[in-house]
């Protein structure tokens, strides 16, 4: 089949340097309603990114496999039950034909099998990125943003995104552009690597948002207090001071971006943690307070705006003092709390948290940076393409 775009420039570099910044533009019809659809849909990043936007939106439907996953949605969204899929083998999408502005995803995938196949669509089966491509078909939205991990595009050799990308234009009938975009170069202290990759059903002139300058840190991300439960006892202390985890750069104490979050990261010691000094009147007794001495590198004291002086309040709750002059010889480590990982995605803190501290975690690393979401619609100008 011959693909109607095939010549159209579309470069793994095509990145606007020279048009206004998306941060400066406007959308043309603000008050229109942008209809959504989402698979895989995890804590709903582009419903969030649409919301602080200040967008209209209303969804179509939305599903995932994870039932937690479907109480923060539920919690946080308007949608109704019936629009809602957990399994998207299951999923009809045929009844929302032509009736999709913009539908989203980010299906994990497996290599496909390249025995004498043409790369496309008949490669796909037996894998979720198949019904990923099967509701863009079936529903046929007027763009849809695909996201994955940075490797698909070297998987299995290359192979795997062939397949995707001959698929999206050849058997789904889009043109396609794609980029890896990072979190920290759209306003998020964290650094995460992902290939965004846009489809427009119509011929379009697209170009991903241009990076801008970061201006905050993760302690600009931090909450004013947090419970006893969040600071690391002595195994949890040995292994994030470890200089060989520092060195590897699999965990990081008081650094200005973070590391990229991770689904798992509530069932291990890497990732970001919080160093904090000890005013001289805590029940020292009652914490485990480490010298930076006894530790194996002493990296995360040099960072002066880190020194946040902890306190306990009657409620059992410590607070934050920013105090740059501070001891930091000795002090306590802990981990991020839910909310801080939500605020480093891009979750605002209306954003309601209704499910146990491990799945919020889960569903933290798991999700979409909200802020890159919110570049690429404002960059495109979503409004302009609801019908």
């Amino acid at each position: 089949m011959k693909n109607k775009f095939e010549n159209i420039q579309n470069t793994p570099q095509n990145i606007d340097y020279e048009g206004p910044s998306w941060t400066e533009r406007n959308f043309a019809f603000p008050s229109r309603k942008i209809r959504i659809g989402t698979s895989f849909s995890g804590i709903g990043a582009i419903e969030h990114a649409l919301k602080k936007l200040g967008l209209n939106s209303e969804i179509m439907f939305a599903g995932d496999i994870d039932n937690d996953c479907k109480t923060s949605y539920f919690s946080n969204y308007d949608i109704q039950e019936k629009d809602w899929h957990s399994d998207v083998h299951e999923f009809d999408a045929r009844p929302y034909k032509n009736k999709i502005d913009l539908f989203v995803g980010g299906a994990p995938c497996q290599a496909f099998s390249m025995r004498g196949k043409r790369k496309g669509f008949d490669d796909t089966r037996g894998t979720l990125f198949r019904e990923f491509a099967r509701i863009v078909m079936e529903c046929k939205p007027s763009i849809f943003i695909f996201e994955n991990v940075r490797g698909i595009l070297s998987h299995d050799g290359g192979n795997t995104w062939d397949v995707i990308k001959h698929t999206f234009e050849d058997d789904c009938g889009y043109q396609i552009y794609y980029q890896v975009l990072n979190g920290k170069d759209y306003g998020i202290p964290q650094s995460r690597e992902r290939l965004f990759c846009i489809g427009f059903r119509q011929e379009t002139d697209f170009k991903f948002p241009a990076p801008v300058k970061l201006t905050t840190s993760i302690f600009d991300y931090l909450e004013k207090s947090f419970d006893k439960k969040y600071i690391l006892k002595e195994k949890g202390i040995n292994f994030v001071t470890r200089e060989l985890n520092h060195t590897k750069s699999f965990t990081q104490v008081n650094g200005i971006i973070a590391l990229c979050q991770k689904r798992n990261q509530q069932f291990n010691w890497h990732g970001d943690f919080i160093f904090h000094p000890v005013k001289d009147a805590i029940d020292k007794d009652a914490l485990p307070i480490r010298n930076v001495k006894d530790c194996e590198t002493t990296y995360f004291v040099n960072n002066s705006t880190s020194n946040y002086v902890i306190s306990e309040d009657e409620s059992g709750r410590f607070s934050m003092t920013p105090d740059p002059s501070s001891d930091c010889s000795s002090g306590v480590f802990r981990k991020l709390t839910p909310r801080e990982c939500l605020r480093l995605m891009g979750f605002d803190d209306t954003f309601r948290i209704v499910v146990p501290d491990t799945a919020v975690y889960k569903q933290s690393g798991n999700s979409i940076i909200v802020n890159v979401l919110a570049a690429i619609l404002k960059q495109m100008d979503i409004t302009k393409f609801v019908e």
